[in-house]
């Protein structure tokens, strides 16, 4: 695969972009005049979609602005701030939020994971954001492999048939998440970031990997069954394709 330069950012390959494509108009996810403040953690699959943006941006009929943010936990082991340069470069507007959540989280979780107080903390100040700075929608970068393991997890351990939502309207009915990659595979993000040189920042926030978590054991069960069953996500897709379009917040 050659990418191709297109204004400092790099066109992602067909693949990606049909499926996202495919994912925009089957939940109508944009709409005309939209403002999208898309949350980039530094991840492959952020990155990635920053990218996808700002080439359906150039290209696409729906005209949309477009902003991005990334928050700052300030843990030791978590550097982001290279991502400040490489934004640069775009030429769209950058927040970088940093907080005190893993300080915080040692007051305040109540035994949840955290994971799950970091991930809610995060999403408050990207909700904060985007209303300070005039946005109406919030992309996140969750894939395919992400919800067939929140189905999973939420199947196995809640007793529940659910999994994160393409496009909803939060509680408070002003901004709206949307999740542009939900028909994109994990290995396509991965395979992009790699081939197209973007400045990936491993996760390693060590709260995270002190030991295995639900999620990564979903991953490796679904790897596993994979590997005899290659139409499993597939399969998956299909069977929660429903759920996406479930109005209840995730």
């Amino acid at each position: 695969m050659r990418a191709k330069i297109l204004k400092n950012s790099i066109k992602p390959p067909k693949s990606l972009l049909r499926a996202v494509g495919r994912a925009i108009a089957d939940f109508d996810m944009i709409h005309n005049g939209d403002r999208i403040l898309l949350g980039l953690s530094g991840g492959k699959d952020s990155l990635s979609l920053l990218n996808i943006l700002l080439h359906l941006q150039s290209y696409a009929p729906v005209k949309f602005k477009l902003g991005v943010i990334t928050v700052d936990p300030m843990s030791e082991s978590f550097d982001p701030s290279p991502l400040k340069d490489y934004v640069s470069t775009l030429g769209v507007p950058y927040f970088f939020e940093s907080q005190p959540i893993m300080e915080r989280g040692k007051q305040h979780m109540n035994n949840q994971s955290y994971c799950a107080w970091c991930s809610r903390m995060k999403r408050g100040v990207m909700y904060a954001t985007a209303r300070r700075e005039g946005y109406n929608v919030l992309a996140l970068a969750q894939h395919l492999d992400d919800l067939a393991e929140s189905f999973l997890m939420s199947a196995f351990h809640g007793g529940q048939l659910r999994t994160m939502k393409a496009n909803y309207t939060i509680s408070d009915g002003d901004l709206r998440v949307i999740r542009p990659l939900v028909y994109t595979r994990e290995r396509q993000t991965r395979d992009f970031a790699h081939e197209a040189g973007l400045p990936v920042i491993m996760e390693n926030c060590p709260a995270c990997f002190d030991m295995p978590t639900q999620r990564q054991h979903m991953k490796e069960l679904l790897m596993k069954e994979e590997s005899h069953y290659p139409n499993i996500y597939k399969n998956i897709l299909h069977a929660i394709h429903p759920l996406m379009n479930k109005r209840d917040n995730n």
